[in-house]
């Protein structure tokens, strides 16, 4: 009998030398030890892409559970920071201009929920329990800052619809509501009034004699939403799948999860190698997106091209991070890399709107492309006329958990309207310094940084203009100043 010759490329070789060893194969059938290390990588590299996929799910878990632990476990009960946040909260890239108000609603407790938002209110947005955008509300909503009435169905919600509100549908039972009032003649007092006065939240059920507001005031006290970075991460995870609908992820995700024992109805209870394999895969995860927050290869992602250490964190530009529109599929490097740095998902945020919103760039490294050493001194300098119709600011934040950097100076932070007393050069342009005491003559112009660890910087802009947009305005690179004298300690 004669047969055909078999092509080489669709055979299997006898032995390969890879990443994970030898493996070897007698007529294409794997040996046991093949077989074993195939598995462990297999089950390894899905706890990694676990980690990487659901890292804003479980971020939106961090700060449910960080509501709860402070009493805000009703949505009537409102997370608010009437005298600005310090950096003894742990928000992930908070800053410390915008009096900040938030809720979580709980539709499945709850069902239909109401959200009045006062008028003046700033920009305002609802995401779902994945940090998906649900909607928007204050200035960039549909009531434009002049407020209204907002509606927010839970998943499958097929009932007649009252009249008379903006409604939004979610497909998630669990819903964060964040807004934010600003800074007028560098006071919050009026923004925290606006909130404590006028801003209802309650069920729709009991639209007729809804519960009163309470309002726990955080500023200057202890709060964390961050999310973990080691086995508990996938507790968190497993927290949601088991709250929420199965539908609430699409197949792909929840396939991902359930190969590595995180599935709706069941216990999560790994044997000791597969948690090993999980904790591994954790560590490669944030690993993996530590270096597409800190180290992009992503050139996109430099906001002024090669050569600047000015980044945008909306690689991309869209909000739910797809390419071409879609047709490129979905960019999830990108999307790892924001929620690992931020929350709050809104198209608001990376649309251009001259005048209005506001835009943001961040610095991990100095001119010199090295990472910023909180024991050496550093400047920065914005040219003239920064092109902001509202106000700008600078923050500092700490590498190791990205929410405000943590020194004596509590507020990380300086902005235009709150800090009046920052000295101008004689060109008209600004020096913020950055080191652990203050140069000499420059104090109003100093922010603090600690010997041993590491900080970036995000630069915002409130009503930016044209010049932003277009970049005829930049703000420098940030310099090392090895020969600047320094303030003597106390």
């Amino acid at each position: 009998m004669s047969f055909g010759k078999v092509p080489e490329g669709i055979t299997t070789r006898a032995e390969y030398d890879t990443c994970l060893g030898k493996l070897r194969f007698q007529d294409g059938l794997p040996d046991e030890a093949t077989v074993q290390k195939v598995y462990d990588d297999l089950d390894r590299s899905r706890a990694k892409h676990a980690f990487l996929d659901m890292i804003p799910m479980a971020s939106m878990e961090a700060m449910r559970a960080g509501f709860a632990a402070i009493g805000c476990d009703a949505c009537h009960k409102a997370c608010l920071y009437g005298n600005l946040m310090d950096s003894r909260s742990l928000w992930l890239t908070g800053n410390t201009e915008a009096v900040y108000v938030g809720a979580m609603l709980d539709l499945q407790r709850d069902g239909p929920t109401v959200i009045e938002v006062p008028a003046g209110a700033g920009p305002g947005l609802v995401n779902d329990a994945y940090f998906r955008y649900v909607g928007d509300m204050g200035k960039p909503g549909p009531d434009k800052g002049a407020g209204g009435k907002y509606l927010v169905l839970p998943p499958g919600y097929d009932a007649e619809v009252p009249g008379g509100f903006y409604v939004f549908r979610t497909p998630s039972y669990t819903n964060w509501v964040i807004l934010r009032g600003f800074l007028q003649d560098g006071s919050p007092e009026p923004a925290a009034k606006m909130w404590t006065s006028g801003l209802k939240i309650y069920p729709l059920s009991s639209s007729s004699s809804p519960p009163s507001m309470e309002f726990l005031d955080m500023s200057g006290k202890e709060m964390n939403t961050i999310h973990s970075n080691d086995f508990g991460f996938f507790k968190e995870v497993n927290a949601v799948i088991q709250r929420e609908p199965a539908e609430f992820l699409d197949p792909e995700l929840r396939g991902t999860l359930s190969a590595i024992g995180i599935r709706k109805g069941c216990p999560f209870q790994p044997d000791e190698r597969m948690k090993a394999l999980l904790e591994e895969g954790v560590a490669l995860g944030n690993a993996t997106a530590r270096a597409l927050c800190f180290a992009p290869r992503d050139k996109s992602a430099k906001f002024y091209g090669e050569g600047s250490e000015w980044q945008t964190p909306w690689v991309g530009g869209d909000y739910q991070w797809l390419v071409d529109q879609g047709v490129g599929g979905r960019n999830q490097d990108a999307r790892t890399r924001f929620f690992y740095l931020a929350t709050g998902n809104t198209p608001a945020m990376v649309l251009k709107m001259v005048g209005v919103g506001s835009q943001y760039v961040l610095a991990f490294r100095d001119e010199k492309h090295e990472y910023m050493d909180g024991g050496k001194c550093y400047s920065l300098t914005l040219p003239p006329n920064v092109p902001c119709k509202d106000f700008w600011s600078l923050v500092l934040y700490d590498a190791q958990h990205r929410s405000m950097l943590q020194t004596p100076q509590l507020v990380p932070g300086r902005n235009s309207v709150r800090h009046p007393d920052m000295k101008t050069n004689t060109d008209g342009s600004m020096t913020v310094w950055f080191a652990p005491e203050a140069p000499v003559g420059k104090e109003s112009n100093w922010l603090q940084t600690t010997p041993g660890k590491t900080w970036f910087v995000c630069l915002r802009l409130y009503g930016p203009l044209e010049p932003w947009f277009n970049q005829t305005w930049r703000p420098s690179e940030i310099r090392q100043e090895t020969d600047r004298k320094r303030k003597a300690p106390p």
